[in-house]
């Protein structure tokens, strides 16, 4: 889930930073540690220097805490976030939690958002309107790792964990938060607890490297997806196919296509959701938020082609994330007929900007990785009466 920037917005490929493979933490992540170390110091009376966290992706961590202390009933702890070789705007951020006790309120774990964590006002982005901007993968990794070190504590008393960023709304002036409805703050991301340099000219080798690879072991077809949850959903619909077929081109829609090109492939396939494929139908080379806003004139028209009431119209053209649409069309029972038009649009571009031999399909699943609906190009490219 990613999309008024400031003029003097951090771009991850920008020259200006390291370029190189080296992975790094998430925000959440971070907070995951930071609220693991406070709890430990809440429960031992000590606050440690250093935490060994349980990240999303089934890996043990070991993070440096800094300024880890207690007062007045708060255990305070302080992760400061590397990124490796892909910093972006939150690179070096303060990930902060402070843990208090809530007498009588066995088992329960509170997590609240304090100063520099972004507040939800818009609607679209899979979170409560009015709540932190901690999405759920680190909610959840966030929880677990208080639920591990809390121990007996929790046999009678609850705890709350405040997840704060000293400088976040700074952080976030260089984001496209705004733009989402995610305001006085940084969001709390991640959904394996690493950063990897997708940005970097690195990440973009290694796509077209893997779509050489399978060229090499004499595959014909390549699935194109945009990352870990698209790919489940793709390997699930083509069963039949080779794992050395499936390419998580992540944001480089261009260098994916002319490797496919140049490669010879017969058939290409897109596993993809809504915001990603309208990125497509856009035209862009690159994906990244940072690179383009969605088009939402092109999301409403979509939304208009399959019936959709003037005033939902309306309101799709002025929302920020493809998201909002998508739920709106869900409830309405538009969902599978939205998704072909979007699909249509993305098809019809693609073959636009990367002409060749090759067969085109594209698989729409949801944001929770289900399944939609399949367009194939002789379906986008029919003549219209």
């Amino acid at each position: 889930m990613s999309d008024s920037p400031a003029p003097e917005k951090v771009r991850k490929g920008d020259a200006k930073r390291k370029r190189g493979g080296r992975s790094g933490f998430t925000t959440g992540a971070c907070a995951a540690a930071a609220a693991r170390a406070a709890t430990l110091g809440l429960v031992n009376g000590e606050v440690p220097n250093v935490i060994v966290s349980h990240l999303p992706n089934g890996h043990d961590i070991s993070f440096p805490v800094t300024d880890g202390h207690l007062a007045d009933g708060i255990a305070h702890a302080v992760i400061i976030k590397d990124a490796g070789d892909d910093p972006d705007a939150t690179n070096g951020a303060h990930l902060t939690a402070d843990v208090r006790r809530l007498p009588g309120a066995a088992g329960q774990i509170v997590l609240k958002g304090g100063t520099g964590v972004g507040t939800v006002t818009k609607e679209g982005l899979g979170l409560e309107v009015g709540g932190p901007a901690i999405n759920p993968v680190p909610r959840r990794n966030i929880t677990e790792n208080v639920q591990a070190v809390a121990g007996a504590l929790l046999d009678n008393d609850g705890l709350e964990v405040t997840i704060s960023v000293p400088g976040g709304d700074e952080m976030a002036k260089k984001t496209l938060n705004a733009r989402l409805g995610i305001l006085g703050g940084i969001s709390i991301l991640g959904t394996t607890g690493i950063v990897r340099p997708y940005s970097t000219a690195a990440f973009r080798a290694s796509v077209v490297q893997a779509i050489d690879v399978a060229a090499k072991q004499g595959q014909t077809d390549i699935v194109f997806t945009t990352g870990g949850r698209s790919e489940k959903f793709a390997m699930g619909q083509l069963p039949a196919l080779d794992e050395s077929c499936f390419v998580q081109m992540g944001d480089f829609v261009k260098a994916a296509f002319q490797a496919a090109i140049k490669n010879k492939m017969a058939r290409v396939y897109i596993g993809a959701m809504a915001g990603k494929l309208t990125k497509m139908g856009q035209g862009l080379a690159v994906t990244h938020a940072w690179k383009a806003e969605i088009d939402r004139d092109l999301l409403a028209e979509c939304a208009q082609e399959v019936g959709a009431a003037p005033d939902l119209v309306a309101e799709i053209r002025s929302a920020e994330t493809a998201r909002f649409a998508a739920d709106r069309l869900v409830a309405l029972g538009l969902s599978e007929e939205f998704h072909r038009a979007i699909a249509k649009r993305a098809i019809r571009s693609l073959k636009f900007c990367y002409p060749g031999k090759y067969h085109l399909c594209v698989l729409a699943c949801d944001f929770d990785g289900k399944f939609i609906v399949r367009v194939d190009e002789a379906e986008a490219l029919e003549p219209t009466a």
